[in-house]
């Protein structure tokens, strides 16, 4: 494809708002952008002075632009979100983990529950979150159930107690499911239970401190002294956060950029109370300022559905465009949302927070990466690669005598394992301990899919083996015409000990070794280890689920309430191969011809 023009194209743009696509030679796409106003925006990528050295190489890999005009730079926005989650194109800035965060659950039973939940919030009751972890949650549940002693147990086990649990016994409950405490008491724990919840700390000691001295005051001692370990108790936690006298939820957003590396710390704060932080690592293919990384990362963050967004988030650069951002949040949220980078009190002093940790986060970050870094330039050099890899793949086969087969894919990336791309597939059809057709059977599930255009196409393959894998890989590339992936073998060494590799080009047949202390071959044993870790990991997940599968669950015609009464009357799957057709006659649902299916395909596998 010839070099792109251009000016030509620049003088057909619109200046009305919309996204624009940059793709590569290859129809690759590079990066998506929005724009109010599209002419101004993609004419800036090809001035003639000014530009990034990291932008200019995006620009010298376009080969063409499509764009979508919108009718608002609202509607740009959230174009551009769906565009770079549906299709991660590696220039822009990815939010990879995507994982909902936890809350905490009140139930809104008679004597409600309180557990952690995850996910779409359709059980009735009320949420408290979200935490950044779920070992945050496990540490407030553990703090409320000791202070508080609302029940946690599952309402199955809770309806079915005819005695207090161990749970009352220490103390960590007030049996409810044996009525050890009124309906009355148990809604005065809940309640409680939501003040700390929402961070009304300070209201809630002041009733506690009223009802001690109540207590007190009617000689309740023994009830006085609860309430004394319970005012206690929040006083330590009130102490331990810090920071008092701010209201409302907020979330605390710091990037920092250095060495070519973002880090994003995001700090939770809930009712005057710091929930904890998250840390992500977005990473960089262009140089780009804190602000622009909060720009990219804040509409991927928020606009989601499991995640809430806060009536304020404070940031510590003011990303672009943030006006438009605002709305669309708001569209999101269904309310107000402030987005502010200029605060004082107690803000400020959380906002310092957040920037602190995200510059040491950063700093270790980057320590660590500096040897990763080391490890891929060593590759690049090793296989005369134009650009630094940025996917690999690795396939191994894994059984035992022919049992079982499993060929696991993993895939590394610039940034180390990229586990949510890692895959299994399950080998059926080829003679066991056929390693050769176990490979073929794989790639050929794993390229048609690429070829199809379903996934990302890896720069670097490796085939755990030697030249009879490699032969497969190469032959399963040129059958779905995928003739720019650099294949490699690696096979064991004479002595089968790790240093001792020989890796076999795809392309050549050149058999090499490399030296111990090669970062290069460091790399390739780290992916390589994995994927036998992976294969090992499948294989025998699938060697014991077939050993614990039941010889009745394959005989056609007898299903799941077949195979119940048959069981609770045999006792056991040897019991029903013991039986003649007569007893087997007697069960229920068994016909004359069904019992005599059973008892031939019992005898004839042997059982």
């Amino acid at each position: 494809m010839s070099a792109f023009d251009h000016k030509a194209f620049i003088k057909t743009l619109t200046t009305r708002p919309g996204v624009y696509q940059m793709y590569d030679e290859s129809g690759k796409l590079l990066y998506v952008g929005k724009a109010k106003n599209l002419k101004n925006r993609v004419g800036s990528y090809f001035r003639a002075s000014g530009l990034t050295d990291k932008t200019m190489a995006l620009v010298g890999r376009i080969r063409d632009i499509q764009v979508t005009v919108t009718t608002t730079e609202v509607d740009a926005l959230l174009l551009e979100h769906n565009l770079i989650k549906r299709n991660q194109p590696p220039y822009n800035i990815l939010l990879k983990d995507d994982k909902s965060f936890p809350y905490i659950h009140v139930s809104a039973d008679k004597f409600p529950r309180i557990s952690m939940h995850r996910g779409a919030q359709k059980a009735k009751g009320r949420y408290y979150g979200p935490y950044p972890s779920a070992g945050a949650v496990r540490e407030s549940l553990h703090f409320l159930q000791k202070v508080f002693k609302v029940r946690q147990c599952e309402n199955s086990y809770f309806r079915n107690r005819t005695r207090p649990c161990l749970q009352h016994q220490i103390d960590r409950c007030t049996a409810p499911c044996v009525d050890l405490v009124s309906e009355q008491e148990y809604a005065r724990q809940v309640d409680d239970t939501g003040l700390f919840l929402r961070g009304k700390s300070q209201e809630l000691m002041v009733r506690l401190a009223d009802d001690m001295e109540k207590a007190a005051a009617e000689l309740e001692y023994e009830t006085a002294a609860v309430f004394r370990d319970q005012l206690s108790q929040l006083q330590h936690v009130q102490a331990s956060q810090g920071i008092e006298g701010v209201t409302g939820d907020l979330d605390i957003l710091a990037a920092a950029v250095e060495g070519g590396r973002a880090c994003v710390q995001v700090l939770f704060v809930r009712g005057a109370r710091v929930l904890g932080s998250k840390t992500y690592y977005p990473p960089l293919k262009l140089d780009e300022s804190p602000g622009d990384v909060l720009a990219a990362f804040m509409p991927q963050y928020y606009l989601n559905s499991t995640r809430a967004i806060p009536g304020e988030i404070i940031v510590n650069e003011e990303p672009g465009g943030i006006e438009v951002l605002c709305e669309v949040l708001q569209n999101e949220a269904g309310r107000r949302v402030k987005v502010r980078s200029r605060v004082r009190d107690a803000r400020a002093r959380w906002l310092r927070l957040a920037v602190q940790t995200a510059e040491t986060n950063l700093q270790s970050h980057l320590a660590g990466k500096q040897t990763t870094l080391a490890r891929l330039q060593a590759l690049q050099e090793l296989l005369s690669l134009a650009e630094m890899p940025e996917r690999m793949e690795c396939f191994d086969i894994s059984h035992s005598s022919g049992e079982a087969t499993v060929a696991s894919c993993v895939v590394f990336d610039q940034n180390g394992p990229r586990k949510s791309d890692y895959r299994k597939f399950n080998i059926e059809g080829v003679t066991g301990g056929d390693d050769y057709a176990a490979m073929q059977q794989a790639l050929e599930r794993r390229y048609k899919r690429i070829s199809s255009g379903e996934g990302a196409q890896p720069d670097v393959l490796f085939i755990d083996g030697g030249k009879g894998q490699v032969t497969q890989a190469m032959e399963v590339l040129a059958a779905q015409q995928i003739s720019d992936v650099v294949v490699i073998g690696v096979a064991k060494g004479v002595t089968r000990k790790a240093g001792f590799e020989t890796l076999v080009d795809g392309a050549t047949g050149r058999e090499r070794q490399l030296p111990g202390d090669s970062p290069a071959l460091h790399l390739i044993q780290q992916i390589r280890d994995e994927a036998h870790r992976f294969a090992i990991s499948g294989h025998r997940a699938r060697r014991d689920k077939a050993r614990k599968r039941s010889a009745l669950e394959d005989i056609p015609g007898v299903g799941a309430r077949r195979r119940r009464e048959l069981l609770r009357h045999f006792g056991s799957a040897r019991g029903v191969a013991n039986a003649s057709v007569e007893e087997l006659k007697k069960i229920s649902g068994i016909s004359a011809t069904m019992a005599a299916q059973i008892y031939d395909h019992l005898h004839s596998a042997g059982e």
